[in-house]
């Protein structure tokens, strides 16, 4: 293409023509207006020197027209996974890009957003108009041609205004008019709930045809079915839970699948609460004062979840004398009112070096192992005195008990040390220490002997001897520490050792804390990956099954990551509730946000769209035609920046007028010997006029 200009090179400033030329004209001018003779001549010559100092010259340009812009962008959100959307989608690409493609002056820009292999917040939300942003980003406004929008009508980033350029949009809707769908989700899920505690939510279920009526609401925690109650279309319910147990817990509601209904995605909403324990209360009665016991009391009282109960037996009934009651600065020990009315209010009991010395009655040991047999917790810190005469393996308590005494005490110095179950125990699993050989902590100098033993033998001591046995007892748990040697560690002797983490794991296992149960599956969504923790005793836990929300099953392998647990992850493009499961165990994870977005609303409609796009002169029309397998596409018409950009059956976009300079030639036109003869000759008739 070219294009022919004319220019000026002055041979002089343009000041300097000024001051000469202005006066020259000024006198031109009155000439003519007076009449003056010759004065046609003087103008005439003063123009052809005008002419030669201006230099005027004819340039040649030669332009590249430039190309318009197109931007193509299409909803890959997973809303558009729904019915013959996705189907629709793709013809309505493949017909687009073969339209465009019949017009050179278009560069074709084809976005997809929403894909399973991008960010996480894509996937959670239709962001189209941030991609048709990114897509114009280098693009000046004058060669945007416009844009085409390939979608649902699901977008969750429409301008209130208009777009940031001067170039028509168009939407082409997937999915069909008189769609319908049904679905549920939480009003208010308050984000934390103490544990066996009723917890107040309320949800409602929203139709989109307006239908009225019930439906029934079925509700599960953590998976397991608690509950069918009935809600009212429209209307917000109340549902009043109890928090099962501390940490995570996923409240589900699901409602049936009507007929018709576009997905039964949104069928389903969950919440997220977080369970807090109330003060856990802990019984510690220590058999005698010793230098263990205050290590014992300052550990518990530390803890602020922990309301602690301690009684130390200073006067056992052989130490009675004439001393009168009220002379004596002790406390009864309330033994019916701990161990028959208010035994079951405890989380946990521990006895501390205890023996039986008629403190206690013989029935009282019964009501204990019928604690723990309920599911109470009971820990055994033993002494010398569990090798004795008076020992409690000797009482009805013997039930309870994992392990029973020889009668031998070891008086040996001994290191502490991890048995292989121990080293993927939750309780003794990486004590700080425990690595090395010998390990990285003081020595003991004192265990007991036993027989028998039954549970888990975590920790052992002198000669191979069983130190911490851990048991299960029906519905509750044992612990056993067969010394009462752990204060040398919270003394420093020797360098000291984990004598806080010990001690407060195997509590916290003995009540029953979910994160240290020694076969425990877990499973969190972390963006748009699905990361599972698998912890056990066995050495191989096998692949775990993971079905998604569409309902597809996928096998995950998971690799060792430290003794005890096993981990892997999965790479998902779908948002929703996840279960995952292996051998008898199952948990449930939600990848994605709660309640996205992207399923609170899945009919397809025009109507999001349609005021931004008739702002800048485009359209919206469904693509979905007569022909249930087809779409019915529009024409492509280029179009003038100011000319109509949208038809029944045609859309437009604009051309641009931008070009790039190729090169530049340039003629003089009043130069050379042209230009000479041409002064010469207007100032020989000037002269010639002027002698006459």
């Amino acid at each position: 293409m070219n294009n022919w200009s004319l220019s000026f090179e002055p041979l002089l400033s343009w000041p300097l023509l000024a001051a000469v030329f202005i006066p020259l004209t000024l006198l031109a001018l009155a000439g003519l207006f007076l009449r003056q003779r010759g004065a046609v001549m003087r103008a005439i010559a003063l123009a052809a020197l005008a002419a030669a100092l201006l230099n005027p010259v004819l340039l040649d340009e030669e332009r590249e027209p430039l190309q318009s812009v197109v931007a193509l962008v299409v909803d890959r959100s997973q809303s558009q996974s729904i019915g013959e959307r996705e189907q629709q989608a793709e013809a309505a690409l493949a017909g687009m890009k073969e339209r465009l493609a019949r017009f050179g002056q278009f560069d074709v820009r084809v976005v997809e957003t929403g894909r399973s292999d991008t960010v996480a917040g894509d996937r959670t939300e239709t962001r189209l108009f941030s991609a048709l942003q990114n897509a114009f980003r280098d693009v000046p406004n004058s060669r945007i041609a416009g844009a085409v929008m390939i979608t649902d009508g699901q977008v969750h980033d429409v301008p209130a205004t208009a777009p940031d350029f001067d170039a028509p949009l168009h939407a082409l809707i997937t999915g069909h008019e008189g769609e319908k769908d049904r679905r549920i989700r939480f009003e208010k899920a308050p984000r934390f709930g103490l544990v066996g505690k009723p917890l107040d939510m309320t949800y409602r279920v929203l139709a989109t045809d307006g239908k009225q009526g019930t439906v029934d609401v079925n509700v599960a925690i953590n998976g397991r079915q608690a509950g069918v109650t009935q809600a009212q279309v429209g209307r917000e319910m109340p549902l009043q839970i109890i928090v099962p147990n501390a940490g995570r817990n996923i409240i589900e509601l699901s409602i049936p699948v009507e007929d018709g209904e576009l997905t039964d995605t949104n069928n389903r909403t969950i919440a997220l609460v977080d369970g807090i324990r109330e003060n856990l209360r802990v019984l510690l009665v220590s058999g005698e004062p010793h230098a263990g016991e205050r290590t014992w009391r300052n550990l518990l009282k530390s803890d602020a979840s922990v309301d602690l109960v301690h009684f130390t037996i200073l006067r056992p009934p052989e130490k009675q004398d004439a001393t009168p009651i009220h002379e004596l600065s002790l406390i009864a020990f309330p033994t019916r009112e701990l161990f028959v009315e208010k035994i079951n209010e405890f989380d946990l009991i521990i006895f501390d070096r205890y023996q039986h010395r008629d403190v206690l009655p013989v029935l009282y040991y019964d009501y204990i192992a019928e604690y723990v047999e309920n599911g109470g917790a009971l820990l055994i810190a033993a002494g010398p005195e569990y090798a004795g005469y008076s020992t409690i393996a000797n009482t009805p308590l013997m039930s309870a008990l994992p392990a029973m005494p020889t009668g031998d005490v070891i008086d040996k110095a001994f290191y502490p040390r991890l048995t292989e179950l121990g080293q993927r125990h939750p309780v003794t699993r990486g004590l700080d220490g425990s690595a090395s050989e010998p390990p990285r902590w003081g020595r003991w100098f004192r265990t007991v002997r036993i027989e028998n033993p039954q549970g888990e033998v975590v920790m052992k001591g002198a000669d191979e001897q069983p130190l911490l046995l851990l048991d299960r007892k029906g519905e509750g748990r044992v612990g056993m520490l067969l010394s009462d040697q752990g204060w040398l560690w919270a003394r420093g002797y020797e360098g000291g050792g984990p004598h806080v983490q010990l001690y407060r794991r195997l509590a916290h296992w003995l009540m029953k804390e979910p994160e240290l149960e020694e076969e425990r599956l877990t499973a969190d969504g972390r963006g748009m990956v699905l990361d599972i923790r698998r912890q056990t005793m066995s050495e191989e836990p096998g692949p775990v099954q993971v079905t998604t929300p569409s309902g597809k099953t996928v096998d995950v392998r998971l690799s060792q990551s430290e003794p005890g647990i096993f981990t892997g992850s999965l790479e998902t493009g779908e948002i929703g509730l996840y279960q995952v499961a292996n051998g008898d165990l199952s948990t449930l994870a939600h990848v994605g946000p709660v309640n996205s977005p992207e399923f609170t609303d899945v009919l397809s409609t025009p109507d999001k769209l349609k005021p931004v796009a008739e702002a800048v002169g485009g359209s919206v029309r469904r693509l979905a035609g007569s022909d249930p397998a087809g779409v019915d596409l529009p024409s492509v018409v280029p179009v003038r920046p100011s000319a109509q950009a949208s038809g029944n059956d045609w859309i437009g976009l604009r051309n641009t007028e931008d070009s790039v300079l190729k090169s530049v030639s340039s003629v003089p036109l009043f130069g050379g010997f042209l230009g000479l003869g041409l002064l010469l000759l207007a100032l020989g008739g000037m002269w010639y006029r002027e002698g006459r």
